[in-house]
């Protein structure tokens, strides 16, 4: 077996490595995309409530959230290829009991063991290839890695909505062979690797508080709006914050902290994950109310609401690497500005899609629209939150960005469409959703509003080129952001050992 960072692009071994790794990543990729789409179904045939379809989604996202930045030491510390393994073993086995579950309580914990596959698989799939091809290559081989991981990303609203439409569990059950053909190359063709260099210990006891934090949090937002201020629920936004406070003091005390504080200390840092924060709240109440308003309030099938949002992949393909390579010229301000306010205009825009709608005069203005803005954002957004932080902190960065972007996710759906309106039996009931969807557009919309403001504000700094990116020649070999524009895209894939693909 060729040795870890010997591995060439254009090689049969080069070949399997990207085959693992984009599989990999796509497993968990597409899951996130199409599991919204069989919400309606699922709903169905359980009889279950809004509450129920929120845990869906966000059993499967607390764990991820929690648990991302531990999986990317553990591949340090054991190994990236046995830790990577691991995950796409446990999420086949999560997907199984999906795809098997007999009630929706069942379903939804096997969801939040889908997360924790997911946290040990995502960051080993760019860690892997960063460690395993020769330097001159490694760029090369994460711009191959983006774009094929682009194309899974396209790929999967068709395939999602064709499988809802014969049957929900497909779904999950098509993850068995998939991951199977993962596992055996994997074993057979990719090198193992690890950081020797790397602070020995885990941050159990981080770790821990943070997955108490955020469940407490996520729990008492979900139930409040369907059952009020009940003592269960006081009591678990109680220990939610608790647990989120001693979090950031165990941290600072922490030899071997999941989040650096020094990184908090830069101002550009802090503010560019709070835009982080706003802006993904709002794309993840609009990935998880407009393929249920497009099913049960425009009459769309599963396979055409599915694919409603492929527009915005294919804008954010075409577009995020010219973004970058502007905000490299400009600095990230004025994109960081005006990106957000394009996709506020987006999600107001969605406000037209209704009981008559149709895919071309009313739903794909609106989504374009929406891309349009995220095409001009994300790419700027991840660079500026590697450049705000010291480099031997980049990995730390780019993990807590991708952090704070599925937290934002998990807390928006937990509270906003409650915020609107929508519960009990209403995500089928055609006027109902349509007031609730309503609210929630314009909410989104304030959301990323206040992004557009706190950038304009704050983000002021050109991007930099450090003189640890440069070699002897005065050339920076850092691989740029654009290269790898779907870090952070609608399904992040910001790995918390992105630092390696930058060497």
């Amino acid at each position: 077996m060729a040795e870890a960072g010997g591995i060439r692009m254009g090689t049969a071994r080069g070949r399997w490595v990207l085959l693992t790794t984009v599989l990999g990543s796509s497993l968990a990729m597409i899951d996130s995309t199409v599991v919204n789409v069989a919400l309606a179904h699922i709903g169905a045939e359980f009889d279950a409530g809004f509450v129920a379809l929120q845990w869906t989604v966000n059993a499967y996202t607390l764990t991820l959230a929690s648990l991302i930045l531990l999986g990317g030491s553990l591949g340090d510390h054991f190994g990236r290829r046995r830790i990577f393994v691991i995950g796409v073993v446990w999420f086949a086995v999560a997907s199984l009991l999906c795809g098997l579950s007999p009630n929706v309580e069942t379903l939804i914990v096997a969801r939040a063991l889908q997360g924790i596959g997911g946290a040990l698989l995502t960051p080993g799939s760019l860690a892997l290839i960063s460690a395993s091809f020769h330097g001159p290559d490694r760029a090369a081989a994460v711009g191959a890695w983006s774009g094929l991981s682009g194309i899974a990303g396209a790929i999967g609203p068709f395939l999602g909505g064709w499988l809802v439409e014969w049957d929900w569990r497909a779904v999950f059950l098509i993850n068995l062979p998939l991951a199977v053909l993962v596992v055996v190359v994997a074993l057979r063709h990719v090198p193992e690797s690890r950081d020797t260099e790397s602070v020995p210990g885990l941050d159990i006891s981080g770790t821990a508080l943070a997955v108490l934090g955020l469940a407490g949090l996520t729990y008492s937002l979900t139930g409040l709006s369907e059952r009020g201020a009940t003592p269960d629920l006081i009591v678990g936004l109680a220990v939610g914050i608790l647990a989120l406070i001693a979090f950031v003091l165990v941290e600072r005390r922490s030899h071997h902290p999941l989040v650096p504080p020094e990184l908090f200390r830069n101002q550009t840092f802090s503010a560019t994950n709070a835009v982080t924060l706003l802006i993904y709240a709002a794309n993840g109440v609009v990935f998880l109310l407009l393929v249920l308003q497009l099913q049960t309030v425009a009459g769309f099938s599963p396979l055409a609401a599915g694919t409603s949002l492929l527009p915005v992949t294919v804008i954010m393909l075409a577009c995020s690497a010219r973004a970058g390579a502007l905000a490299g010229r400009i600095g990230p301000r004025l994109p960081l500005t005006i990106g957000p306010l394009i996709s506020a205009a987006g999600l107001l825009l969605m406000l037209r899609i209704g009981a008559d709608a149709t895919w071309l005069t009313d739903v794909l203005p609106a989504v374009v629209v929406f891309g349009a803005g995220l095409a001009l954002t994300v790419a700027p957004l991840t660079a500026t939150v590697l450049d705000s932080a010291p480099d031997r902190y980049a990995g730390s960065a780019s993990g807590v960005n991708n952090a704070v972007a599925r937290a934002a996710g998990l807390l928006a759906v937990a509270v906003i469409p409650g915020a609107a309106g929508i519960r009990g039996d209403d995500y089928a009931d055609p006027a109902a959703l349509d007031e609730g969807f309503g609210t929630s557009m314009v909410i989104g919309a304030a959301l990323l509003a206040g992004a557009s403001l706190l950038a304009f504000a704050v983000v002021r700094s050109p991007l930099r080129a450090t003189e640890a990116d440069q070699t002897d020649d005065g050339v920076s070999h850092r691989v740029p952001v654009e290269d790898y524009p779907h870090c952070g895209v609608v399904a992040p894939q910001v790995c918390p050992q992105a630092e390696q693909a930058c060497d």
